[in-house]
């Protein structure tokens, strides 16, 4: 069983722990934190685009924008539709379409490069949260087996007790 324990550590911590005995294995485990503030350690290498595309998919799906882009559209066909005589894009507004066309068409990228992001993120969060749970399921493991010796060992006192006072 403390062989497969440590094959488990060494493999799910990427540690070097060749010839450690198994109260090393939980010293270390339990002095070293293993767990990292994900947020952080991702936003510490993001390149520029990836600081520009997380900008633009806040705003770009916030409550703001929708209104004020909503707000633009509307401004647009009353100027362009009603109050313009030469409009420079009148009824049925072909420029206006291009316009939503290609910012369709250069949003939607740059969302999606966001929310890749975002998942790589989740996954090594994911990664980060089973590496506690597994320090934490040893280290818990390791205090059981104490309390079993413990036990054990208060046991064989009692025995010792009660073999002595017949």
């Amino acid at each position: 069983m403390e062989k497969k324990k440590k094959d488990i550590v060494k493999m799910l911590l990427n540690q070097n722990l060749e010839e450690k005995d198994e109260e090393e294995i939980l010293d270390l485990l339990i002095n070293e934190p293993i767990s990292i503030d994900v947020d952080k350690e991702t936003d510490k290498h993001l390149t520029f685009g990836e600081k520009v595309a997380d900008k633009f998919s806040a705003i770009a799906g916030s409550w703001a924008f929708i209104i004020g882009f909503c707000l633009f559209l509307i401004i647009w066909i009353i100027v362009n539709g009603f109050l313009l005589a030469n409009a420079a894009d009148p009824y049925p507004f072909i420029l206006l379409n291009l316009l939503l066309s290609c910012l369709a068409s250069l949003q939607a990228p740059i969302i999606m490069m966001s929310q890749n992001r975002q998942a790589k993120k989740d996954t090594i969060r994911n990664k980060n949260d089973y590496r506690t749970d597994l320090k934490s399921e040893l280290i818990l493991e390791s205090l059981h087996d104490d309390l079993e010796k413990i036990l054990k060992n208060q046991k064989k006192i009692l025995d010792y007790i009660e073999e002595k006072k017949k």
